[in-house]
């Protein structure tokens, strides 16, 4: 099973986004295997280290933001095992709203 780290973003104005991170499988039922994400954001924001246990849309953190950076995660496996994952977080004017690659 691959699992990848994704984001969408939507340009709100005022050079802020609107921006969720989230995790996808290539497995129809790869995250079922999961038990929470752990998401480490940048310093600068009121509580930068987010769980998520909610599986619901791939473990999916909504927030908002200024600018692009490195995130780092941390998977949970229900069988105890913990995979480390990095994001470059994906922002961008044009087009206004979109999902990373």
């Amino acid at each position: 099973m691959k699992i990848q780290l994704k984001n969408d973003w939507k340009y709100v104005g005022d050079d802020r986004w609107k921006w969720e991170l989230y995790l996808v499988s290539d497995e129809p039922n790869g995250l079922s295997e999961i038990d929470s994400v752990k998401y480490m954001l940048h310093p600068t924001f009121k509580n930068p280290i987010r769980v998520v246990n909610d599986p619901e849309g791939g473990f999916r953190l909504k927030t908002n933001g200024w600018g692009t950076f490195t995130i780092n995660a941390f998977v949970y496996f229900k069988n105890g095992k913990k995979v480390k994952m990095k994001h470059e977080l994906d922002l961008r004017y044009e087009p206004s709203s979109g999902t990373s690659k």
